[in-house]
């Protein structure tokens, strides 16, 4: 079989459930080879900064790392963005679909909201407010954004820092991006 046999889901067999089943486990494991190849596609993205949006990434993750932060944390840090290209206003969203099947949920919240807890560094500079994260003050997740902007996101934009190499964080993404999907020794804190 190369195909399924229906033009309609209702009319799909076991077979070709089945049959689909193996091309998404195959397509499911070969996530994280796509994963390094948006990111490394990250070189084109958005200009204007003194490095590009991988340099960017590769240097939140670096620092994540070299602060002791776990594979959950440096996977998220490095995949922070990943979601610029397609959806610039809303990235942080993108980045947090991608990676919450696999990572625990304080991870996931981080990286849906840290578009809003960067304003703390520069919002006031552009008429918003630099305070806006405060609206989820009674989230748990509440300080680990404001450490995961201040100390890795927000100071990761200099091209003198001694950052690792993407092919540095490819067993790790291998792992966090092979893990079964919702799994709960993952995703729950």
């Amino acid at each position: 079989m190369k195909t399924v046999t229906f033009t309609k889901m209702e009319d799909g067999t076991e077979e070709d459930y089945k049959f689909l089943s193996e091309h998404e486990a195959e397509f499911c494991h070969a996530l994280p080879d796509r994963i390094m190849d948006a990111l490394e596609n990250l070189r084109n993205s958005l200009s204007g900064y003194k490095i590009d949006r991988l340099e960017h990434s590769l240097q939140t993750a670096t620092r994540a790392e070299r602060d002791g932060a776990d594979i959950d944390w440096i996977v998220s840090a490095l995949i922070h963005d990943l979601g610029d290209d397609l959806a610039p206003l809303n990235h942080d969203s993108m980045a947090a679909a991608i990676i919450k099947p696999y990572v625990r949920e304080e991870c996931a919240w981080v990286l849906q909201h840290h578009g809003i807890f960067q304003y703390k560094y520069y919002a006031d500079k552009i008429g918003l407010n630099p305070e806006e994260r405060h609206k989820y003050k009674y989230s748990p997740h509440f300080d680990a954004a404001v450490k995961f902007c201040r100390d890795w996101d927000q100071t990761s934009f200099d091209p003198e820092y001694d950052t690792f190499q993407l092919e540095h964080f490819r067993p790790l993404v291998e792992e966090v991006f092979r893990r079964p999907a919702w799994d709960d020794t993952h995703i729950k804190a």
